[in-house]
């Protein structure tokens, strides 16, 4: 089954009851992890960074992303009681770091063994190997990114993975570390990669949902899918492809104000994706050609037999004029018909009598 992540992010506008009520509309819906992001604006932006166009739009505001981050920070303290609540919930608390401070503080304080790697942040060599330091499994995303800049950034990974904490890094090591047996074996026990599309909403002609495949070949990895479009469509169709991640954006009201919204979920949708998915699991079923339990039954009622179509008498041969194929399929079957034209009546036949073996 694929593993479903309910992006709250920022969605909680940096009101910690709101936070709460995004982990209560994800357990609702049946996610298996609510996702959050960290980070300390100041240490993950210039005074000057401008906002992307989907955030000017989303927002109809135009100011620096450091003034817009800053209002969506959450405090260490409120982590502390949004994963105390998710623990209690029986839902699984999950969130991307943006700054060294903050990816220590989900390893060391709230002692998370699974990790989420931004798509942004996937030429960040030195900040990607922190994450494979710490020995936790590793999601990456890979928005915006060319198969050079994944391999590059899983070569970064293999060498944090398999080397000591002091080895020094350089693009020689983390290719060595790349090619090696024991880095290709690190990756696969502990990388997952998300394909994605980074924009807010992403147009549906550039979603590539057959990239997974060019990545599942490719690295030989789990690959999953982050979800950025409208609705619940794609990500049906990622699992359906073989998702073994859905990751998507949700919302308490896509009305409201703030970057990632309009690109969200509201708990109804995402309830509904949930429950579409995991129908879609059940439906892909063993891939095994053969009847399924509730055909058996209809079998003898679809299928076809031979039948008399005129009045056969016993000793008389059957012929093309004597001889058709109808329903039910309870008699013989119709791949009798050649041998039995010319072979002899072993008893009387009715018109419309089914013939048997």
């Amino acid at each position: 089954m694929a593993l479903i992540i309910a992006e709250a992010g920022v969605n909680h506008n940096g009101d910690e009851k709101l936070a709460f009520k995004l982990i209560d509309a994800a357990h609702k819906a049946g996610a298996d992890i609510v996702k959050f992001q960290t980070f300390n604006a100041k240490s993950l932006v210039t005074d000057t960074a401008k906002q992307a166009e989907y955030q000017i739009s989303n927002t109809k505001k135009v100011e620096s992303q450091l003034t817009m981050l800053s209002r969506l920070e959450l405090s260490h303290d409120a982590h502390q009681r949004l994963i105390h609540y998710c623990n209690k919930l029986g839902i699984q608390f999950l969130s991307t770091a943006f700054d060294s401070e903050s990816l220590h503080f989900l390893v060391n304080t709230l002692q998370l063994k699974t990790l989420k790697i931004a798509s942004g942040e996937i030429t960040n060599a030195p900040f990607i190997l922190e994450h494979a330091r710490t020995g936790c499994d590793l999601i990456l995303s890979t928005g915006m990114s060319t198969l050079t800049e994944i391999e590059s950034a899983l070569g970064v990974i293999a060498f944090g993975l398999t080397t000591p904490n002091d080895a020094t890094p350089s693009i020689e090591a983390f290719t060595a570390a790349y090619m090696s047996a024991e880095g290709q074996e690190a990756l696969k026990e502990k990388v997952t990669l998300l394909h994605c599309t980074t924009e807010y909403p992403a147009p549906f002609n550039e979603i590539n949902l057959k990239a997974m495949d060019t990545l599942a070949s490719v690295f030989s990895l789990p690959v999953g899918y982050s979800d950025h479009s409208q609705g619940i469509t794609i990500p049906i169709a990622a699992t359906a492809r073989g998702a073994c991640i859905i990751e998507k954006h949700f919302t308490l009201d896509n009305k409201m104000s703030g970057p990632d919204h309009k690109a969200s979920l509201e708990p109804d949708e995402l309830t509904a994706m949930v429950t579409a998915i995991r129908t879609v699991e059940v439906a892909m079923g063993t891939g095994v050609k053969t009847p399924q339990a509730s055909e058996y039954k209809n079998i003898s009622v679809a299928r076809k037999s031979l039948v008399a179509v005129k009045a056969i008498q016993k000793g008389d041969s059957f012929s093309a004029d004597n001889l058709t194929i109808k329903r039910p399929g309870t008699g013989a079957s119709p791949y009798q018909y050649w041998q039995r034209l010319g072979t002899k009546a072993d008893k009387d036949y009715a018109i419309g009598e089914v013939i048997f073996d």
